[in-house]
C-alpha cells in the first residue's frame, strides 16, 4: 500500500522490490553488521531504545541439523533505529534488548513458531501483533509471509535459505541479507493489517487471539515421546513395541549428546523397519538394507545394545497411555457413539456459517477439538451459557464463546429432537 511507503523511515530494504534481487553489497558494506560482541550489543540496545513505534522480530534456527530448537540468528528492526541481526551464541541472554523497550509491541511473523526459541535468550513479549494469525483473521487466501508481503505492499519477497543449518559459522553474508528481509518490511505488513482489522471490526478479536498465544504453553511436552516414530503405529506385538522404544531413546540420548537432528543419526522408518523384523544378530542388523543413516553403521553396537534391551526387558508396552479427559476419535462415533457424533454432524455446518459470516476459516472461530469436546460430553442443561462456560474451561477466547455458543446450543437442541423422532418412528415389535 502507498501509504506505507510514505511511513517506512528506515533504511531501504535488503531487497529491490522489482527484482527481488537481494542487496548483499549492503551487507558487505557493513550496513547489516552482525551483532556479535558486548559493545555492538550496547550500541543497538542504546539504538532500540531511541527508534519509535513497535519493533519486528524473528529468530533462524537448525530444524533437521540439530537437535535444539534454539535460535542461531535473532534479526530485529524498528523505524528510526534500523535493522539488527544478532548473534546468540556468544551471550548469555539477549534480555537487554527487551529490556530496553518493555512496554513497546513485538511483531512476529507466526508467532508460536518462535516464541519458545525467543524466551529461552531472554525475549519474552509482554505485547504482540503476530501478522500470519491477523491474515489468517481477515481470511486472506495466503498467510505465508512471502504472500502477504505481496499482496499487502506489492513486493515479492525473494525467499531462500529458510532450510538451510543456520548453527554454521561463520553465516555466508548472502544469508544475512535474506534475514533481513524477515523483519525489514514486518512494520508496514503490521500496519496495513491493523487498518484492515479495524476496518472489518476485528481488532478486539484479534487483540484476544494475540493475547491468547503469549499465554499459550508452548513447551510440547508429551507422554512417552517414543509413539511419535513414524511407523509405530504399524508394529504388531509388545515386543516390537519395546525394540522400538529402546531405539527411539537410543537414538534420542545420542541426538541429545551431539546436537544433532535424530532424523540425521537414523531416519524414523529405518528404526521402525528394524522393530518389525526383529533382527537376532549384530550381522543380521548390519546387513538389513532398511537400515540406513549417517550413524546406522558407525553406530553400530549403540542400536544392538537398544535392540537387546527390547528383546530381554520384561517392562513390555501396553496401549498407550490415554489422559483423564480422553476421548476416543470421532470418526468411531456414528456405529459407537451416535448421540455424540448426531450432536457433531448438526453443529459442524452451522458453526462453517458462522466462520464464514466472519470471513475467517472455520478452525480460527473455534478450535475443533473443542466443537467435538463439547459434543461428546456437553453440560447440562446444554444452553448456550452452560456451553459458553465449558468453551471457556476449554480455553476459547471471550469471542468466539459469544461468538459459538449459542449456534451450538441450538444445534444439540436439534439434534436431541431428531433423535427422539427417529425412535418414535420405529415400528414396535
Amino acid at each position: 500500500m502507498s501509504t506505507n511507503d510514505a511511513r517506512r523511515r528506515g533504511p531501504a530494504p535488503a531487497q529491490d522490490p522489482v527484482t527481488g534481487a537481494v542487496d548483499v553489497a549492503r551487507v558487505r558494506a557493513g550496513g547489516l553488521d552482525l551483532i556479535d560482541t558486548d559493545a555492538a550489543l550496547e550500541r543497538a540496545v542504546a539504538l532500540l531504545r531511541a527508534g519509535r513505534g513497535p519493533i519486528a522480530i524473528d529468530a533462524e534456527r537448525a530444524s533437521g541439523y540439530r537437535y535444539s530448537e534454539r535460535a542461531y540468528l535473532v534479526q530485529l528492526y524498528r523505524r528510526d533505529s534500523g535493522t539488527f541481526l544478532v548473534d546468540p551464541l556468544p551471550f548469555e541472554t539477549l534480555a537487554p534488548l527487551a529490556e530496553a523497550v518493555p512496554d513497546v509491541e513485538w511483531i512476529i511473523h507466526a508467532a508460536t513458531q518462535d516464541l519458545s526459541c525467543l524466551r529461552e535468550v531472554g525475549i519474552d513479549p509482554e505485547f504482540l501483533f503476530d501478522t500470519e494469525l491477523a491474515a489468517r483473521l481477515l481470511g486472506l487466501p495466503r498467510v505465508g509471509l512471502g504472500a502477504v508481503v505481496e499482496q499487502l505492499l506489492g513486493i515479492k519477497l525473494a525467499k531462500a535459505h529458510s532450510a538451510d543449518d543456520w548453527s554454521m559459522r561463520p553465516l555466508p553474508v548472502e544469508w544475512l541479507a535474506y534475514a533481513a528481509l524477515d523483519v525489514e518490511l514486518l512494520v508496514d505488513v503490521r500496519d496495513s493489517l491493523a487498518e484492515l482489522l479495524a476496518e472489518s471490526g476485528k481488532s478486539e478479536i484479534a487483540e484476544q487471539e494475540f493475547q491468547a498465544v503469549l499465554a499459550r504453553d508452548l513447551s510440547h511436552r508429551r507422554e512417552e515421546p517414543w509413539r511419535r516414530l513414524i511407523g509405530h503405529a504399524k508394529l504388531r506385538g509388545s515386543r516390537s513395541l519395546a525394540v522400538a522404544r529402546e531405539l527411539w531413546t537410543a537414538r534420542d540420548e545420542y541426538a541429545r549428546a551431539t546436537d544433532t537432528a535424530p532424523g540425521r543419526i537414523v531416519p524414523d522408518r529405518s528404526l521402525s523397519a528394524v522393530a518389525n523384523e526383529l533382527p537376532r544378530s549384530r550381522g543380521q542388523l548390519a546387513a538389513m538394507r532398511s537400515f540406513t543413516g549417517r550413524e546406522s553403521r558407525s553406530q553400530i553396537d549403540r542400536w544392538w545394545a537398544a535392540i537387546e534391551r527390547g528383546l530381554e526387558t520384561t517392562d513390555l508396552p501396553g496401549r498407550p497411555l490415554q489422559p483423564a479427559d480422553h476421548m476416543p476419535p470421532h470418526r468411531s462415533w456414528e456405529q459407537r457413539h451416535p448421540e455424540a457424533h448426531a450432536r457433531l454432524q448438526a453443529a459442524r455446518p452451522r458453526i462453517q456459517e458462522k466462520a464464514e459470516e466472519y470471513g475467517m476459516p472455520v478452525e480460527n472461530l473455534l478450535t475443533p477439538d473443542h466443537l467435538r469436546r463439547v459434543a461428546w460430553q456437553p453440560p447440562a442443561p446444554a444452553d448456550a451459557e452452560s456451553i459458553g462456560a465449558q468453551l471457556a474451561g476449554l480455553g476459547a477466547r471471550p469471542w468466539q464463546i459469544e461468538a459459538t455458543a449459542q449456534v451450538i446450543a441450538a444445534a444439540f437442541a436439534d439434534a436431541g429432537a431428531g433423535l427422539v423422532v427417529s425412535v418414535d418412528d420405529v415400528p414396535a415389535a
